[in-house]
């Protein structure tokens, strides 16, 4: 079982930086991708980056590309979400997801580990 906790969310203006991380515990962190996902109030849970275990190929949301970056150490057992050019929409909770395998998927469905959330928000 991989055990996921998210961190460093906070309040920041409009145009600022942040970055929030997901510390993994588990044998097998090495083994499964990672994604970090977000929910705004009264929205549905919604993809927003990827990334691999082995190439550390990443994907982005249409709406965060350019501005997000994902990042991970498997070494220290880190995920990390850099998030640049913030904006009032990207307020949200934000959740990291690991699922075994190292292919692609943007659908909270197919990730086996999730982990309680991290609230980011971003003020006009």
């Amino acid at each position: 079982q991989v055990q996921l906790i998210e961190s460093g969310g906070g309040l920041v203006q409009a145009g600022g930086s942040l970055t929030i991380s997901c510390a993994a515990s588990g044998r097998a962190f090495s083994s499964v991708a990672m994604a970090w996902f977000r929910q705004a109030p009264g929205k549905e849970r919604e993809f927003v980056a990827f990334i691999s275990w082995i190439e550390r190929s990443t994907y982005y949301a249409d709406s965060v590309q350019g501005r997000f970056a994902i990042s991970r150490d498997n070494t220290k057992n880190m995920l990390y979400l850099q998030m640049n050019t913030l904006k009032p929409e990207d307020t949200a909770v934000y959740y990291c997801a690991a699922r075994w395998g190292n292919t692609f998927y943007p659908k909270e469905d197919g990730y086996n580990y999730w982990g309680q959330g991290t609230q980011v928000t971003v003020s006009s």
